[in-house]
């Protein structure tokens, strides 16, 4: 999270930009025209598959945002892909580009599909949840993942909060450490693939990959 600490930011202004939708909602074309141009995360996205037939596999990515690269390269693959994000108009943007993949618009927060998936993504999304929502968002990963899913997903490189910017407007960013998630991710069924502290092959992130118990 490339951001300021948002301790030094007041605590009416923290509050404010915890609900990021409506700024991704409102920048929707830019934003799309702007993340095209990043493709650091190929290599996270081809592990998601690797020693697996992508033809037909189903992967639900949270935080879709426009589609582009995760779904795409998923759907490039043969694979079944929902996308679930909280902002329309970047999910409208999704049901034009991408009419064979299936759409919602909603708060993964609150997801509940009533089907598993053999892969679950949450790539630059998860990490604009706040501490508590991000703890509560490990089963809705256990709930919506099959037997032997992976799930990948962003995070920051250590507890805090953080303001970062999207277009000119202050942007949530929060994370747990690593042990939380690691204890979080064992409680909830799975075991860690992999984790990466600020990759600089892939634009600093830090990356998770975990797999469900089968």
């Amino acid at each position: 999270m490339n951001a300021r600490n948002s301790a030094k930011e007041p605590a009416a202004e923290r509050a404010a930009v915890t609900e990021v939708a409506p700024l991704y909602d409102a920048a929707a074309e830019r934003f799309d025209a702007r993340r095209a141009r990043f493709g650091g995360e190929d290599a996270y996205l081809a592990r998601m598959l690797e020693g697996r037939s992508a033809d037909g596999m189903s992967v639900l990515d949270l935080g879709c945002g426009t589609g582009r690269p995760i779904a795409h390269f998923f759907l490039t693959k043969g694979c079944a892909v929902t996308g679930v994000d909280a902002a329309p108009a970047m999910v409208a943007l999704c049901r034009a580009r991408f009419p064979q993949a299936e759409w919602h618009v909603a708060d993964m927060r609150s997801l509940a599909l009533g089907r598993r998936f053999d892969a679950v993504v949450a790539w630059d999304g998860f990490f604009h949840l706040t501490e508590a929502d991000q703890r509560a968002m490990f089963p809705v990963f256990g709930g919506h993942a099959a037997p032997g899913a992976r799930l990948l997903f962003t995070s920051g490189p250590a507890a805090g909060e953080a303001i970062g910017d999207l277009f000119g407007e202050p942007l949530y960013h929060a994370s747990l450490d690593a042990e939380e998630y690691r204890a979080l991710l064992q409680a909830n069924g799975f075991g860690v693939v992999l984790h990466r502290v600020e990759d600089p092959a892939c634009g600093g992130h830090t990356v998770w990959l975990a797999e469900k118990e089968a």
